[in-house]
């Protein structure tokens, strides 16, 4: 799961001598807002749509004069470091160097996306559970306890939390259709079930909301 392994086959960097218009017309055809800029092999940073659209469109990029934001994983950073990077700046393409700056290829948002889709923890047949709780109380090595006491076990998490707020969301993924047991269980023990869902409902309903919040809040 570290960078290397999601560097786009399709998505080019941009040069100084390249027009304001080949740029858009290359974000266009890659479903992108941000292109990384190189110069000799070295990542100059990365120019977004907005700011081509302030300047002449025929003139060359090295013509704007504008700094160019640096943000950029190395080959062996984890997938949590691009998706940190791309909620921070709101990035649709992530620049992969290398120590020296060397400009080795960049990430799509759309890629990575997919990417996640197709991992284990969402092709594993299942069901979810959400739950709400104060942020001390969480406890994963507590609650998985609870859900393997049922012989099913938590194949993968998700925590909501608001900064300004002391409550959590914990969402979770089981190995198993079945979970009225689970739901009386965390229950007997102290813990409120927002919402729980078979793994149709969750494709059908709640994947699509939580993929069109993500895409809401990176911007796209």
């Amino acid at each position: 799961m570290t960078a290397d392994k999601y560097i786009s086959k399709t998505v080019q960097p941009l040069k100084l001598t390249d027009t304001g218009l080949f740029a858009l017309d290359m974000m266009n055809d890659f479903h992108v807002r941000h292109l990384p800029v190189v110069k000799d092999s070295v990542l100059l940073g990365l120019i977004t749509e907005q700011d081509i659209l302030e300047f002449n469109l025929d003139d060359t990029l090295e013509s704007y004069q504008i700094p160019f934001s640096r943000p950029s994983v190395s080959p062996n950073n984890h997938l949590y470091e691009i998706l940190r990077l791309m909620a921070d700046f709101k990035l649709t393409v992530v620049p992969v160097t290398d120590a020296e700056d060397k400009y080795i290829g960049a990430i799509a948002q759309e890629d990575l996306i997919l990417e996640l889709g197709n991992m284990g923890s969402f092709t594993v047949p299942g069901s979810i559970i959400v739950l709400e709780m104060h942020r001390r109380d969480y406890s994963l090595a507590r609650i998985s306890s609870i859900i393997e006491q049922e012989n099913v076990q938590v194949i993968s998490t998700f925590i909501t939390s608001d900064l300004q707020s002391d409550q959590a969301e914990v969402t979770l993924k089981v190995n198993s259709k079945d979970i009225r047991h689970i739901l009386a269980s965390l229950e007997r023990f102290g813990y409120a079930v927002k919402a729980s869902f078979h793994e149709s409902e969750f494709i059908d309903d709640v994947l699509k909301d939580r993929y069109e919040a993500l895409m809401m809040y990176l911007n796209v």
